[in-house]
């Protein structure tokens, strides 16, 4: 019971990785305000278990996240704890093709709404004790080749937006950190393809498969996975902790394959084997 009488805004809360760390949260004592596009998806959240309040918010239109912030604030008198975490895929397009509109349309998405989400829960944040932001980042603010490019650029800028924060706000108690899943097993792969009904759990066993053989745990992420680190985050246990991300990724960036999968041989294992050849 970390979170008993503190009060949790988080972002996306319908489903994947935000119904996972809302319902986390709530069971752990925090009245959570589960905020979604999606409000019968936060409603069916919120039945399943007590203390969250659903709540609809576009987090593309910061006067609604704005009215998220305020209310989370006048029912609960204050927030202790924010997570960042309502996105989506974002336009797929490589930079030599994507269009003004979509790039705009993913930042707003992935960073704008990052960024006015702690604008506007500050004021109702200030000198709380343990008072905490946490932002989804993702691993693919590590570089190419995990996501499109847009998606990328804006989750690297959601990493340095979190280390600017943390600077800014420190000296209202506030700390602020961002979580960097790797391949987790959530809706957002096949919402971002609009994929029909009948093959979205089809696309979902495809993804746990996938991701199983490719990084060194041999398992898909799940939205767990991130509620875990997510909460560790906003508890007092990171007490010492603000500034940072905390890769949460199956090991997925820690070296190429044959750094630790035995049957693929990398350089040097095919150095040694022309070295131990027969002449």
């Amino acid at each position: 019971m970390r979170f008993t009488g503190k009060s949790v805004v988080i972002t996306g809360a319908a489903s994947g990785i935000g119904r996972a760390t809302t319902l986390l949260f709530a069971r752990e004592g925090a009245q959570v305000f589960a905020a979604d596009l999606n409000l019968d998806g936060a409603k069916a959240v919120a039945a399943e278990a007590p203390g969250i309040v659903p709540v609809a918010c576009d987090v593309c239109d910061v006067a609604q996240i704005k009215a998220l912030m305020d209310q989370a604030a006048a029912t609960a008198g204050g927030i202790d704890v924010v997570f960042n975490n309502a996105g989506a895929g974002g336009a797929r397009e490589p930079i030599d093709e994507i269009e003004a509109d979509g790039w705009d349309r993913t930042m707003d998405l992935l960073l704008r709404s990052v960024a006015m989400g702690i604008r506007y829960a500050v004021p109702h944040m200030k000198h709380r004790k343990g008072a905490s932001v946490v932002n989804t980042s993702s691993v693919a603010a590590v570089g190419p080749g995990y996501s499109p490019t847009a998606y990328a650029v804006a989750k690297a800028g959601v990493l340095h937006l979190t280390k600017c924060a943390a600077t800014d706000l420190a000296q209202h108690g506030i700390r602020v950190n961002a979580v960097q899943p790797g391949f987790i097993n959530t809706n957002i792969f096949t919402a971002s393809l609009e994929m029909p009904g009948e093959l979205v759990d089809q696309a979902k066993a495809m993804i746990m498969q996938m991701s199983s053989n490719a990084q060194p745990v041999a398992r898909s992420g799940m939205p767990d996975d991130i509620a875990n680190a997510v909460a560790f985050l906003a508890s007092d246990a990171a007490g010492f902790m603000t500034g940072a991300s905390l890769i949460v990724d199956g090991g997925i960036t820690v070296g190429p394959r044959h750094a630790w999968d035995p049957e693929a041989p990398g350089l040097f294992d095919a150095l040694q084997a022309m070295a131990d050849a027969p002449r």
